[in-house]
């Protein structure tokens, strides 16, 4: 079948699946998520996801990741998803074109630099309606000395990678990655707002409601073919997905918050520092200026308008866990996003 039929068969039948999904909410207790109907199950749905040559199938980061999210996607909606991606080497294989969704981890590929095979089937495929979803395609410079900085860390940008935005320069020459507002409705695709934030800690769940993810939002940057998002990409979300054979999450996440008070910057100011000193990109375009003790821990940050304030960790097995139920929520908006748009 070809993609945009394809396409349209599932957007269809989707928004009907979610239409009937929100009324029936109104008609039933609420509960912490979204309630599937009883339409039937809509065609069969494969997920590309990207493993170079280079890389041993065997092995890949976050095994479990994508197969989990595609899972729970199945079981959380009438999408027919595949929980088994598919695997393509790069973007000139020709199992791309059957895939409306592909996954690809910055991390997976050393080096973006598109063949001219590749550059000539990205175009149409994006063009034809195709989405292409890069993880860890936001990376803070602080983080970009090793690839593997960037899979653990998923500090907040508005900014791709260099490497993905001279990528595809040669893609969409006339087209680059713009800051994805949170107020884009890929946020509230089929989950709305952020989980349950009561048993955090009120200075975390204070700072993740405002600051970190309010109403249930990321930094995220666009790259837009006709309107639609054709490439996303975001800092690290996939290390929230992956649950082992007995349904436990395969990692443990920590929260790292931002925490000022009176004075601070007057010390802060002129405090040694014997890591690097780098610059963010905020979502309104202004920066933060980031100083590390160690390479890839931020120690404080001075902010647009001579505000600062320090870098405090948080760990928890609540935290974690909402942390878990978060990115997987995210997963699943980019997702029915991808497909219904």
């Amino acid at each position: 079948m070809k993609m945009t039929t394809w396409r349209q068969r599932l957007g269809l039948a989707t928004l009907l699946v979610l239409t009937l999904n929100l009324v029936a909410a109104e008609s039933l207790p609420q509960s912490s998520g979204p309630s599937p109907s009883s339409v039937a199950s809509l065609d069969e749905v494969r997920v590309a996801q990207l493993f170079p040559a280079a890389v041993d199938y065997g092995w890949r980061r976050y095994a479990n990741a994508l197969p989990s999210l595609l899972r729970h996607v199945a079981e959380s909606t009438h999408i027919n998803v595949v929980p088994e991606p598919v695997a393509i080497s790069d973007f000139a294989d020709e199992r791309l074109l059957e895939c409306p969704f592909v996954y690809a981890n910055f991390a997976d590929r050393s080096d973006w630099t598109f063949s001219s095979a590749e550059v000539e089937q990205l175009r149409g495929y994006l063009d034809r309606g195709g989405f292409l979803y890069i993880d860890a395609g936001i990376t803070a410079s602080f983080l970009r000395e090793h690839p593997e900085l960037g899979q653990h860390h998923s500090y907040a940008e508005w900014d791709a990678c260099p490497e993905l935005k001279t990528a595809f320069a040669a893609v969409f020459p006339d087209e680059e990655f713009q800051p994805l507002r949170r107020s884009d409705p890929l946020f509230r695709a089929f989950y709305q707002g952020l989980p349950d934030t009561s048993l955090l800690p009120d200075t975390v769940k204070s700072y993740t409601e405002q600051e970190k993810w309010p109403d249930g939002t990321y930094s995220s940057v666009a790259l837009r073919r006709q309107g639609r998002i054709a490439v996303l990409a975001t800092p690290i979300v996939a290390m929230g997905w992956g649950k082992n054979s007995l349904g436990q999450w395969d990692t443990t996440i920590r929260f790292r918050v931002l925490e000022g008070t009176a004075g601070l910057g007057d010390y802060l100011a002129t405090a040694a520092y014997s890591g690097p000193r780098f610059e963010v990109v905020r979502e309104d375009g202004g920066k933060d200026v980031i100083y590390c003790q160690d390479a890839a821990m931020p120690a404080w940050a001075n902010e647009p308008g001579g505000q600062w304030r320090v870098f405090r960790y948080y760990a928890s097995r609540e935290i974690s866990d909402f942390a878990h139920v978060f990115y997987t929520r995210l997963g699943t908006n980019i997702l029915l996003y991808a497909l219904t748009r």
